[in-house]
């Protein structure tokens, strides 16, 4: 369900060396082998990792749900994180330039000196408050699942609805027709524009399961098969060689692994 081109990016640096500020820095630690880790510090490596988010929130969501909450514990061993904005054309050119290691991308990228991953599914929910579910008619969704919730205002993070517009085609085979009561830049901000009554949304797992715990927001609609987004891992060929990128990406794929669809 993410745009095209979302994805993170990671930077493993064999130097101290500072870079130029590109955004957010953050000092965390990757949960690494105790002797790679050894080997690690003895040559001083830097880990620097890239998020970029050139239009969608998505994969900016799951750093902040997901990844740095798990590296967030290892922070005292000492390697450094870096956390940036950017656009994903320039990313995959840096992977494939070798300027990066890593990347977690929202399309699986197709250069040719890439291995590629498959790293976690996101599975997306059509999700509102208890005051606007208690509106849609539950026959009518079950003959006419557009018609059902037309009613019902939108809440999106751009004015594309883009996760919206692909949940509704992949469900319902059309465009939504509903009115967009709110536009937000941020999928947290959207959930909490849910929450509080402004209008109904699709939004992923991770972020909709505190809400739906609580009893602050519905599922809306319940799909055969659910909708799920497939984010990949890449590197350059040959790149797994370097210990500190093999150890990245271990982490990176053991979290995803524990994590389960998202």
């Amino acid at each position: 369900m993410g745009g095209p081109g979302e994805l993170l990016a990671a930077r493993v640096l064999p130097s101290l060396a500072p870079l130029a500020p590109r955004g957010l820095r953050l000092r965390v630690t990757l949960g690494l082998a105790d002797d790679l880790l050894s080997a690690l510090f003895e040559a001083r490596l830097d880990l620097v990792v890239s998020a970029v988010l050139p239009t969608a929130q998505n994969l900016g969501e799951l750093l902040a749900a997901r990844v740095l909450p798990s590296l967030a514990p290892l922070a005292p061993r000492g390697l450094r994180l870096r956390v940036t904005l950017g656009l994903a054309d320039d990313l995959l050119s840096a992977l494939f330039e070798a300027r990066l290691d890593l990347v977690v991308s929202a399309v699986r990228p197709t250069a040719r000196n890439l291995v590629v991953s498959p790293f976690t599914d996101e599975e997306f929910l059509l999700v509102g408050p208890p005051s606007l579910a208690r509106t849609i008619d539950a026959g009518l969704l079950a003959e006419s699942p557009v018609k059902a919730p037309a009613h019902l205002p939108l809440v999106a993070y751009s004015a594309e609805l883009p996760v919206v517009r692909r949940y509704w085609r992949s469900e319902f085979g059309r465009r939504p027709p509903n009115e967009v009561s709110v536009v937000v830049p941020g999928l947290r901000a959207v959930l909490a524009s849910v929450v509080a009554g402004a209008g109904v949304s699709v939004l992923p797992r991770y972020l909709a399961d505190p809400a739906l715990a609580s009893g602050s927001v519905e599922i809306l609609h319940q799909p055969e098969v659910p909708p799920l987004n497939t984010l990949y891992l890449a590197t350059r060929t040959g790149s797994l060689a370097d210990p500190s990128v093999a150890a990245v990406h271990e982490r990176l794929m053991d979290r995803s692994r524990a994590w389960g669809p998202l």
